[in-house]
């Protein structure tokens, strides 16, 4: 696989939408991402997407298939499946790590593929357990993580 990063849910979201909690230089990073290194997305985030927006938490416009065809598509992410590796990776964190099974299979995945991590949530980043993604590294070429 040839990819640069992994996406935490929120940020795939804010991404796609848009949304004002994802930097300018987190947003340029991603959009420049060269077709060959489109980040992963963990397919437990198709499902987590899919309870935001039946529960209200995100607002899109039209239907969620139609959404997921362009935010989920081999043009804009790489869907990473659950594999037993990562099932492995994932019986590997501490019981005291995050309790989400989503974050757990998320930095599971990013731990596994030995990639980086897009992130904001702070149960994550204060665990150290996987290597930040730095949009600035990615914008100037240089896979430094953060």
């Amino acid at each position: 696989m040839n990819a640069t990063l992994v996406l935490d849910t929120h940020i795939w979201i804010w991404w796609m939408l848009g949304d004002p909690n994802l930097s300018h230089a987190e947003r340029d990073a991603l959009d420049a991402l060269p077709a060959e290194t489109r980040p992963v997305l963990c397919d437990i985030s198709l499902w987590e997407f899919a309870t935001l927006v039946n529960t209200g938490r995100v607002e899109i416009e039209g239907t969620v298939e139609d959404w997921l065809r362009v935010a989920a598509s081999p043009s804009t992410v790489r869907i990473q499946s659950i594999t037993p590796g990562i099932v492995a990776e994932m019986n590997r964190l501490p019981a005291t790590f995050h309790r989400d099974p989503a974050d757990r299979l998320i930095v599971a995945s990013a731990r596994a593929l030995k990639l980086p991590l897009a992130t904001k949530d702070r149960k994550i980043r204060s665990s150290r357990m996987v290597p930040f993604w730095n949009p600035l590294a990615t914008a100037s070429g240089n896979t430094a993580m953060s």
